[in-house]
């Protein structure tokens, strides 16, 4: 429960660029409040949406950030193995393979943010391994967190560094490859769930708009109001289990 209770305040936990999110949140409270209740008053009563919403798209742009950060860090570490190959140590082949990650993904990537992250570290004699298992912390990327926890192990044992950077490269591989092959099976499923969630909405669009009136009867009235919170209340629980069928994690 204590945990539950950490990674919802990690959640919530604001960060540069989430305004984006909170306008998307107050553009889909305001569509709520206009098809449901015709009126945009109905914003107020409707806030407390905004933070389901936001924890919501926050875990999606994560879980993005996450994988992103796994592709590139295993072209990272396939750069390191081949400088190891080469005769650089190991701290000197993650210093090397930012150059190379620079000329991949640019300056500003994700990658070659926290390769010269390392590097400074290093430069102030930090750990290798302790670099790396905050980069595995702080990219909530698994792949990346369990080979900070072998490379630790491997270089406090004398372990061959160059062989666990190499079957690590080709771990990640796997694992990308698995993730691909899914996402195209659930693409279609995926498309079709989007589909679904905007149709309610076209329907009262398109009936309000093709016969005037015809909704009035369930907007500013006790039972009409009752009415529509209730289709509210199902479009929400389809949502939130159209989302829960089309999330698979690997």
């Amino acid at each position: 429960m204590w945990e539950n209770c950490k990674r919802l305040v990690s959640d919530c936990r604001p960060e540069p660029g989430d305004w984006r999110i909170l306008v998307e949140g107050v553009a889909v409270i305001g569509l709520f409040a206009w098809f449901f209740y015709h009126t945009m008053a109905a914003m107020i009563l409707l806030s407390p949406l905004m933070l389901p919403y936001y924890v919501h798209r926050k875990k999606e742009e994560r879980k993005k950030r996450a994988r992103r950060m796994g592709i590139q860090f295993r072209d990272a570490i396939r750069a390191v193995s081949t400088s190891q190959k080469a005769g650089y140590s190991v701290e000197n082949a993650f210093g090397e393979a930012q150059n190379d990650m620079i000329l991949l993904y640019g300056k500003n990537s994700l990658i070659v943010k926290e390769l010269t992250r390392i590097k400074k570290g290093l430069k102030n004699n930090v750990t290798l391994e302790k670099l790396l298992a905050d980069l595995g912390t702080r990219s909530g990327n698994d792949d990346i967190a369990e080979f900070a926890q072998v490379f630790a192990v491997a270089k406090r044992s004398g372990g061959n560094m160059t062989q666990i950077i190499a079957d690590t490269v080709d771990l990640i591989g796997e694992r990308l490859s698995v993730e691909n092959e899914i996402d195209v099976m659930l693409s279609a499923k995926r498309m079709e769930a989007r589909i679904m969630d905007v149709v309610p909405f076209f329907i009262i669009f398109y009936v309000g708009l093709t016969s005037p009136g015809f909704f009035d009867v369930l907007y500013g009235q006790p039972l009409g109001i009752a009415v529509m919170s209730a289709c509210l209340g199902v479009y929400l629980f389809a949502f939130v289990l159209s989302e829960k069928m089309i999330s698979v994690e690997v």
